[in-house]
């Protein structure tokens, strides 16, 4: 499935579902808080959406599936097992019976319908209620083509995400990757393209160059990254709805770790000169190339922060690599990484509060964070070959890829950003080099 609509046309006429003015107390008592230490997950019922006309049932079921597993790996909520409720089917024009729910422990429940139109169209609609208290804490309805009821999945979850936590959800989020096949010493790469739950794969190069770093655009419709084909490795812009590519620029040398930066009109990356590389961007609409380190060093992996006024990246000009963090227009840099071991391909936190790394020691590969003045340094996982760090648009939960050597191959995991929370994400093969979109338009 393709995805030509933005988020405007996908949704025509979204209404709200009166949501009760005294709902944002209740909110305040139900809201999810993560803290260090100890975590109890918030029971959450979410029962089948109800068919609103004959045929429906399968996509009700389907799309309560699909909130129920976004909740359940984002690790802040517990969906309750339908095989619990007293309730097998709701009526969302109804009030919930508060008694049933919270015989089963329930905090929260999500009711929904779906109802196919005249015209061949889907009308969904969802209302989350507070159990406690029975006040309505959000609702909407949605009218969309019928393909796309993963894609209103998704953005209920956010909405579900967002009342009971205070913050951005992250489920209508698509990342590109490098899919790999084949054995290990003739591994096929190709970008590909899914659903941050692992559906919708899609390739978006056939496997005849190597291809390294996809990195996604602000506006989350091109991929900048690396291949290597005849000659030196280039540095592509491609245009994951039409199609089209285009190189960034002929660079003399070699090019590296190509990123966008936050207003999309440039692309920062590594060139090679001779023993050293140093970092360059370029204006992508006058094709201008700014230099913006000069050292006999290896300066690579520039990653921008939020606002565009600061870039972290690693370099081993204090003999052997380590963060750095300087003006997004050259000059002094500071070292912000003093731990034991290296450090290596830092990207800033979608929220500015931390710079993720791989960090190298002791025979193990650590993905951590830290705060951009270098306090704070928190190892979320460690292991053979971690490697790649990449933030949920929220800035909550990274992505990074392991691989564990021999004749296996690497595989994309999540963790949230307190350490807790690991997951493997669902791949159609091997994968790595993984870039989390931000929120789809």
């Amino acid at each position: 499935m393709t995805f030509r609509l933005d988020r405007r046309q996908l949704i025509s006429g979204v209404a709200a579902l009166g949501v009760l003015a005294g709902s944002r107390s209740a909110l305040a008592q139900k809201k999810v808080v993560v803290q260090e230490g100890d975590f109890a997950p918030v029971p959450i019922a979410i029962p089948n959406f109800a068919a609103g006309t004959p045929g429906d049932t399968e996509v009700g079921v389907g799309v309560a599936q699909v909130i129920t597993n976004n909740l359940k790996r984002s690790g802040l909520f517990a969906p309750i097992d339908q095989a619990a409720y007293l309730e097998k089917q709701v009526n969302i024009d109804a009030a919930p019976n508060l008694n049933n729910w919270k015989s089963i422990s329930a905090q929260a429940v999500v009711m929904g319908r779906m109802t196919r139109q005249a015209n061949g169209r889907v009308k969904a609609e969802f209302r989350l209620y507070d159990v406690n208290t029975g006040q309505q804490l959000a609702g909407n309805a949605y009218d969309t083509s019928a393909d796309y009821w993963r894609r209103i999945a998704h953005i209920i979850s956010d909405q579900i995400y967002e009342r009971m936590t205070g913050e951005k959800g992250y489920f209508d989020t698509r990342v590109v990757f490098v899919d790999e096949s084949g054995a290990a010493e003739r591994r096929v790469k190709r970008l590909a393209l899914m659903d941050q739950d692992g559906a919708n794969v899609r390739y978006l190069t056939r496997g005849a160059e190597l291809v390294l770093t996809p990195r996604f655009s602000p506006s989350t419709q091109e991929i900048t990254y690396m291949e290597f084909g005849q000659g030196d490795p280039r540095v592509y812009l491609l245009n994951i709805e039409t199609g089209q590519r285009e190189v960034v620029g002929n660079f003399p040398g070699m090019s590296f770790s190509p990123r966008f930066s936050p207003d999309g009109q440039r692309v920062i990356m590594s060139l090679q000169q001779g023993g050293n590389s140093n970092l360059f961007v370029m204006d992508l609409r006058s094709k201008s190339l700014t230099r913006l380190t000069d050292t006999p060093a290896i300066d690579t992996s520039p990653s921008y922060a939020p606002d565009g006024s600061r870039l972290c990246f690693e370099s081993d000009r204090g003999g052997k690599p380590q963060i750095y963090v300087m003006a997004a227009t050259g000059g002094a840099a500071q070292r912000i990484s003093f731990g034991d071991g290296t450090y290596s391909t830092p990207v800033w936190s979608p929220r500015g509060d931390y710079i993720a790394f791989t960090k190298q020691g002791g025979g193990q590969f650590a993905i951590g964070i830290m705060k951009p003045d270098g306090s704070g340094e928190r190892i979320l996982t460690s292991g053979f070959h971690n490697e790649g760090p990449t933030f949920a648009p929220n800035g909550r939960v990274v992505m990074f890829f392991r691989d564990p050597g021999g004749s296996g191959g690497p595989s994309l995991f999540t963790v949230d950003v307190s350490g807790r929370n690991e997951l493997k994400v669902p791949t159609p093969g091997f994968a790595s080099d993984p870039a989390w979109s931000p929120l789809l338009s």
